[in-house]
């Protein structure tokens, strides 16, 4: 017998070697990778907001068409059910740029890992489609979380509003099929974050798996022209949106809708051109903070890699942005409203008004809470992908206080600097709002409708907001800046 004859047999091609199947618990592995935890959170965050609205504006509807004086009029619950679908729209918005964000930067962490799979034979284009999968995990997952919540807390929230209004026999069922369509809508929106996300795939090549993981700098982001003319396009057709409406407001309260859509859409080229506007508000923050060492280095970190600063302080822009923007709206309306009343507002409608901006900034700051988990989760990310960067330092001769003072030195520009944007934006966003759906109200008794209403800024608030956001700054960076000194120099240096 030769040694051909006892050689094993290699499978044919119309005999194929059965592949074993990777386990269930070898496909979910990536669930244990740094970012993945907070995006699962970031879905289940939106998902049980989503439910509890939608819960609450049926509830109240309930409750109104079983009253007998408001049974006939569906006004009220109208608006309401509207106010829930915009809030539940910016909740799963802002909750869409988190996690889009999150898995660009998982992803420019991974830069080696594909190119290496890419030097192997796999295609750019099933990278991506993998990455996808995850989010489309992540969102499933998130979402069965956020439904569970979210359908305890209307149970929870169904019991109290029956005890504390005195009502009963309104028929309301809390379980409703319709309850799983803000689920739903938020598995699909983690999907497609990952997927927009995950654009950074394309362009890895095979050669960079001889390289670490080092992201984009300024002189590379700055030769895109395409995402710039669409963000630049963006946020002058928004613009021209809002501006209609703030003119057209003046003869009807309708306008609001143009303003609406125009805000969106210029918010969402001021997201897309984030890389160009950015790191020129991160450098100028910077200059507020010293010519040391360290502030030096931090505050040109922004400049050397814009796409990680910028995804880190837009989370942050959209929360401060959504607060006070819809602070500033209901101050503003109530200043109406008092100029209509001849400079007095009758006590019972103040209050109203008061409880009724209290809600809506409880309900919008939701939003904020999202954008603040990602904001931690990004900088955690950050300084891990960074060993290589912070070792160098190190070894260079910075001592870790130093290398700690540095991280937290650049959390708190990205604060401070999304801080003033968002001011800024919101201000801006909330008198437009104002405008367009109050110009045509006479600011004075008797007066002829159609005037331009002022902004009035509610500072309390705002100096509330700032101080929650510099408390924000330093819980943020606890945990990146333990991670910055956790290793050696040597250790990091070594490490890809």
């Amino acid at each position: 017998m030769t040694a051909l004859e006892t050689a094993p047999s290699r499978p044919s091609a119309s005999r194929p070697s059965a592949r074993p199947a990777p386990r269930p618990s070898a496909r979910l592995a990536f669930l244990r990778e740094r970012g993945m935890g907070a995006s699962v959170l970031v879905a289940a965050l939106s998902a049980a907001f989503g439910v509890t609205l939608v819960s609450t504006t049926r509830y109240i509807a309930a409750v109104l068409q079983a009253d007998p004086y408001l049974g006939d009029s569906a006004t009220l619950a109208f608006v309401v059910s509207i106010l829930s679908v915009l809030l539940t729209a910016v909740a799963m918005y802002v909750a869409a740029i988190v996690t889009a964000n999150t898995f660009s930067t998982i992803v420019a962490g991974r830069v080696r890992q594909i190119a290496l799979l890419r030097l192997i034979g796999a295609s750019a284009r099933s990278q991506r489609v993998e990455v996808a999968r995850q989010g489309l995990v992540v969102g499933a997952i998130g979402a069965v979380i956020g439904l569970i919540v979210g359908l305890g807390l209307s149970y929870a929230g169904t019991a109290i509003g029956d005890e504390l209004l005195g009502v009963s026999g309104h028929g309301y069922v809390v379980a409703q099929p319709v309850l799983l369509l803000p689920a739903a809508i938020v598995v699909l929106t983690t999907w497609a974050a990952a997927w927009i996300g995950a654009r950074p795939v394309l362009d890895v090549t095979p050669l960079q798996a001889l390289g670490g993981s080092v992201e984009r700098g300024h002189g590379e982001v700055a030769r895109r022209p395409a995402r710039n003319i669409l963000a630049l396009v963006l946020f002058l057709v928004g613009a021209a949106l809002l501006g209609l409406g703030v003119v057209a407001g003046v003869i009807t309260p309708g306008a609001i809708l143009p303003a609406f859509a125009g805000g969106l859409v210029s918010f969402t080229g001021l997201v897309l051109g984030a890389t160009a506007f950015m790191p020129p508000v991160l450098r100028m923050v910077g200059r507020w903070f010293g010519r040391s060492a360290t502030a030096r280095l931090a505050a040109e970190n922004a400049l050397r890699h814009p796409e990680r600063s910028s995804r880190m302080s837009i989370g942050v822009v959209m929360g401060v942005t959504l607060v006070t923007m819809f602070a500033v709206a209901t101050e503003t309306a109530k200043a109406v409203f008092t100029a209509n009343a001849g400079g007095e507002l009758n006590d019972d409608f103040a209050m109203i008004l008061d409880t009724f901006a209290q809600i809506m900034v409880a309900l919008v700051a939701v939003s904020a809470v999202i954008a603040a988990v990602g904001l931690v989760n990004l900088l955690t990310i950050g300084v891990v992908q960074r060993r290589r960067e912070l070792g160098l330092l190190r070894a260079l001769g910075l001592s870790s206080g130093q290398v700690r003072r540095m991280v937290l030195l650049e959390a708190a520009h990205i604060t401070v600097a999304s801080l003033v944007t968002g001011l800024v934006l919101g201000i801006a966003y909330g008198w437009a709002g104002a405008q367009s759906l109050l110009g045509s109200v006479p600011t004075e008794p008797g007066g002829s409708a159609g005037s331009f209403v002022l902004p009035a800024v509610p500072w309390v608030p705002v100096l509330l907001l700032a101080l929650a956001m510099a408390v924000l700054t330093v819980v943020a960076a606890v945990t990146p800046t333990r991670l910055a000194t956790s290793i050696a120099p040597v250790e990091a240096l070594a490490a890809d």
